[in-house]
């Protein structure tokens, strides 16, 4: 909670960096997998970072209709996905690149933005976006 606290109302198109330092601390220590999701506003400052989804050691379920009514909710302008392995390996697989095509899509029909998806194992990060995968 320290931690988004701290982001929340900073505009993260100045400095991606402060996302990915965010996400190493917030999910330092994860036991399981959780999915957390970044509101941000027009000018893509955070209003608010939720935790919507936890699962087990290995898997997480998602549901595109939460994540568009959350959105909605906070009227988010554009959102930021971050997910943790536990098992230590920060790369996105197949399931996780099929997700994102749905929630960025899902999203798209009410005007919302899929700016990055992280997946964040053991301090490493791997960014969606860096990667083309968006």
């Amino acid at each position: 909670r320290i931690a988004a606290e701290a982001i929340r109302g900073r505009s993260l198109i100045d400095s991606p960096t402060v996302m990915k330092d965010f996400l190493r601390v917030y999910f330092a220590g994860a036991e399981r997998e959780t999915f957390v999701v970044v509101f941000l506003d027009a000018s893509h400052r955070v209003i608010e970072v939720e935790e919507l989804f936890a699962g087990t050691l290995t898997q997480t379920s998602v549901y595109p209709r939460e994540v568009v009514k959350r959105a909605l909710y906070h009227n988010a302008a554009a959102l930021i996905f971050a997910h943790t392995q536990p098992s230590g390996i920060a790369e996105p697989g197949r399931s996780d690149e099929a997700l994102t095509g749905a929630l960025k899509q899902a999203l798209a029909l009410v005007d919302i933005r899929t700016l990055d998806h992280f997946v964040v194992a053991a301090g490493r990060l791997t960014s969606f976006a860096e990667r083309g995968l968006l």
